[in-house]
């Protein structure tokens, strides 16, 4: 899974401990506030979807304060979000709701950037079912309102298409989700709120954005087919014949150079001059891929040494849901790398480490991997531009 200029922090004392306030991109709090096509909550910070409905939490709200806000049972609100009802939660992290409540109106306030519409079940279950056939996932959809009564009018819900919820299951990252669905760390870390690290919680829901609301995929290529539009030329032997050999001069005997002695000097590799040195030796087995891999998949046995591909300070140690370590290092010109799939961490978070410096080992799995990535705030970059 994930995102993450950060120069400043080496200035900084007492910098936000999840660094939401520092970097390109730290902070994503304004970006889902104001993101195309995720809508604005109402007054309650409410958004209702056709087939569910989520909060969006305040600065300093808890699943406390929501399910006294709202009316919920706390300890059925917290439950359901796989949450203890006293933490505190970031600013516009999404909490799911177990049940409706009414739908937003001039009474709670804006509902949303576009029209409203009616309810759509048709057109909602046949989207969730092919779904969950194409994945069989952790989407979790509740359960469709009762039908309102022949007088009433529709419920008003936000009309677009309709993110995805998804309830994220233990050994699941944000970016195990992005490959699932095809969607970049970066829109769903935004649309989320998530933290540098790209912390999720297991019983955690995500919005994981559709269509257009989602980053385009990158246009195909028009390839043309080998050959077309082009004359193949004649060879020359079809239109005059070949020299006479017997005119032809006689080639020169070079004799072959001596055979270096490698007994009497050592080889030594040269100096490369990259950014970064790889974390870990082993073949890669999964390239970089915007919106599909954000890094590169290094495979390694467990256990194996890795090293910071460069001197900097640790800022972020986490885990996966899964108990896979998470480390985060930020250098001076800007620059994060992240290593994942680790254990046995010999580093903690504010930790100056120096290049080539061991920093854990490689987690046990099949196969077992170190996943690496090069990111200059939420943008992912690719790892081999900065490598030898």
């Amino acid at each position: 899974m994930a995102t993450v200029a950060v120069a400043t922090l080496a200035a900084c004392e007492g910098f936000d401990p999840d660094l939401r306030d520092v970097g390109n991109g730290f902070d994503t709090s304004s970006a889902v506030q104001n993101l195309p096509g995720r809508p604005r909550p109402d007054d309650r910070g409410v958004i209702s979807y056709p087939n569910y409905q989520v909060v969006v939490a305040r600065r300093d709200d808890t699943i406390r304060q929501i399910a006294i806000r709202l009316g919920f049972d706390v300890n059925e609100l917290a439950t359901f979000n796989g949450i203890e009802p006293d933490v505190i939660l970031r600013r516009d992290e999404i909490i799911a709701l177990p049940a409706r409540v009414p739908e937003p109106s001039a009474a709670t306030g804006a509902f949303g950037t576009g029209p409203v519409q009616s309810l759509d079940v048709t057109a909602v279950a046949t989207t969730a079912l092919d779904r969950a056939d194409a994945t069989n996932t952790g989407v979790t959809t509740a359960a469709l309102p009762a039908a309102p009564a022949a007088a009433a009018s529709p419920a008003p819900v936000v009309s677009g298409t309709e993110p995805i919820r998804h309830q994220v299951q233990r050994g699941e990252t944000v970016f195990s989700i992005s490959r699932l669905y095809n969607v970049p760390v970066t829109n769903i870390a935004e649309w989320n709120a998530l933290d540098s690290a790209f912390t999720i919680r297991e019983g955690q829901f995500l919005l994981i954005p559709q269509g257009a609301q989602a980053a385009a995929p990158t246009p195909a290529v028009d390839v043309t087919e080998p050959g077309s539009g082009s004359v193949t030329p004649v060879p020359p032997s079809a239109a005059r014949p070949l020299p006479d050999d017997s005119t032809a001069a006689p080639l020169a005997v070079v004799a072959a150079p001596a055979a270096p002695d490698l007994g009497s000097e050592a080889t030594q590799p040269a100096s490369s001059g990259a950014r970064f040195e790889i974390p870990i030796q082993g073949p890669i087995i999964r390239a970089y891929a915007p919106g599909q891999n954000e890094g590169i998949d290094i495979a390694a046995p467990a256990g194996a040494t890795v090293k910071a591909a460069g001197s900097g300070t640790v800022a972020a140690v986490t885990a996966d849901t899964s108990g896979g370590a998470i480390v985060v290092i930020k250098h001076s010109d800007g620059l994060l790398t992240v290593y994942t799939q680790m254990d046995n961490l010999t580093v903690a978070k504010d930790e100056t480490v120096s290049r080539g410096q061991t920093i854990g080992q490689v987690r046990a799995a099949d196969p077992s991997f170190l996943h690496f990535e090069v990111r200059r705030g939420l943008q992912s970059l690719d790892p081999a531009d900065f490598l030898p």
